[in-house]
């Protein structure tokens, strides 16, 4: 048995060279990228004392000079200065894509676990109605709360700000909502970064894809999005008559929406890539996802993806294009 990051799987002696060979060259290019800010416990921190500094996070002063509290890399924004854990929980930032269980259907709102120390709130007036109509909540909209979202249901939302009631969130727009038809995957926070996109939509295996910024990643068929225009009342109405809800569909009609079994295979495929990189512990983004994707093509079977020979290919993958970005750069 090898142990890998934490995690204990089967490798051979050829594998856990290997592994360790490929591990111990991505260390050797990471370190020197951050030779000059990496500090650990109780290091010194050189700062300007002419210009004046703030002391930040993971900082201290002690017998006059600046020391670290915690492991990680020393940020510098102006006069601030504070260190950066590289492995932390999940802390909310405004405007983070989040990607939540509902625990408790409340008056007006919903409970949600996004791997935050506290749950979340979504409250009914922070979201769009099914209708996309923009009024009041009335008294029925409250009542009807479980035809929108109930307890287990995944959802996807932005992080609105901290208030008096805990974390809350919102979601105003059509691409946040409810998912369906995929996976939740639950992966450490400190492995996805805040880009500028966190909703990706891969035509060519017909899947979404949305990294939550707090570790729980969605990988599911592609759902449309609803026209999010305001429509006329009237015509809304005719259509709420003729469109049949899910729960009177017949069985046949219910078997043609079915998720097609390729999809289905494409889902699981960029599920496994996700889980092999997190095991490794490298940051999960839509490029290296696509890559680990595009490699497992030769895999006769998806469940292989999760073998030790696999992850030991990744690996060694993942440092020859490290090395060779740094030769270009």
């Amino acid at each position: 048995m090898g142990r890998m990051r934490g995690l204990e799987i089967p490798l051979t002696q050829t594998q856990k060279i290997r592994l360790q060979r490929a591990l111990q060259k991505l260390e050797s290019l990471s370190s020197k990228a951050n030779s000059n800010a990496s500090v650990t416990v109780a290091d010194s921190i050189p700062v300007n004392y002419d210009d004046g500094f703030l002391k930040g996070h993971g900082t201290s002063e002690l017998n006059g000079e600046v020391i670290a509290t915690v492991c990680g890399v020393v940020e510098r924004v102006n006069k601030l200065v504070y260190v950066r854990t590289l492995r932390a929980r999940y802390k909310p930032e405004v405007g983070d894509i989040v990607v939540g269980r509902v625990i408790e259907v409340a008056p007006k709102r919903w409970r949600i676990d996004i791997n935050f120390s506290q749950d979340a709130v979504l409250m009914l007036s922070s979201m769009n109605l099914p209708d996309g109509i923009q009024r009041r909540r009335t008294a029925v909209d409250e009542l009807n709360m479980r035809s929108i979202f109930e307890e287990n249901d995944v959802v996807c939302a932005e992080v609105r700000g901290f208030h008096h009631d805990g974390l809350q969130l919102q979601a105003r727009s059509q691409k946040y909502g409810k998912l369906e038809r995929g996976q939740l995957l639950s992966i450490p926070p400190y492995l996805v970064k805040r880009r500028k996109q966190h909703f990706h939509y891969i035509e060519e295996y017909g899947i979404d894809l949305i990294l939550g910024c707090n570790g729980f990643i969605w990988v599911g068929e592609h759902a449309e999005p609803k026209d999010d225009m305001v429509i006329d009342e009237q015509a809304n109405k005719s259509d709420q008559i003729l469109k049949p809800s899910k729960y009177s569909m017949t069985l046949e009609e219910q078997e043609r929406a079915y998720t097609p079994l390729e999809t289905r295979q494409n889902v699981c495929r960029t599920a496994n890539a996700i889980r092999v990189l997190s095991t490794l512990g490298f940051s999960v983004t839509i490029e290296i996802i696509m890559d680990t994707v595009t490699m497992s093509m030769s895999l006769k079977e998806i469940h292989e993806m999760l073998g030790s020979e696999f992850c030991v290919l990744v690996a060694e993958r993942e440092a020859e294009r490290r090395s060779s970005a740094k030769k270009k750069g």
